[in-house]
């Protein structure tokens, strides 16, 4: 029983220092890149996310290469008859392809377009796993605009 006691005031005390660290980031965040936190699904933790592996303006010198950073261009998986099959990267920064997932996870579970971007691709034959990655190619291009837009606007 005591045991049980410590473990939970543990834990309510990891959850209120998360809280804390949290506000932190945002506040962080707000005065840095407000705009990024506008994106549908980027949250605090995704935000810092892909502001540290962007860094600064000219870090990356093209979507392509931000996209191949985080672990989502499409590579060729060719087996000698099919040519118009990709896979997944394996390869990259695995914290920024993490956060890129979330935002697919979250917009495909909130946003209208992207659910009927996915019905689309459904019946056009595609897996899941090939949708999530064209969506996350999707959302990488889509960062690496917001994020070089800004910084030459700056």
């Amino acid at each position: 029983m005591v045991a049980l006691r410590t473990l939970a005031r543990r834990a309510h005390a990891m959850v209120k220092e998360a809280r804390e660290l949290q506000k932190a980031i945002v506040a962080i965040i707000r005065t840095w890149r407000p705009d990024l936190l506008e994106e549908f699904g980027v949250g605090p933790i995704v935000a810092a996310t892909v502001l540290c592996a962007w860094s600064h303006p000219g870090r990356i010198h093209s979507e392509a290469a931000f996209a191949m950073l985080a672990g989502v261009a499409p590579i060729p998986a060719n087996s000698g008859q099919v040519t118009t099959r990709y896979r997944l990267n394996r390869y990259g920064d695995r914290q920024l392809n993490n956060a890129l997932h979330t935002v697919v996870q979250s917009r495909i579970q909130y946003q209208q377009a992207t659910r009927d971007y996915v019905a689309r691709r459904t019946a056009e034959g595609k897996t899941g796993r090939e949708i999530k990655r064209c969506l996350a190619r999707y959302v990488a291009r889509d960062l690496y605009r917001l994020l070089e837009s800004e910084a030459t606007a700056a």
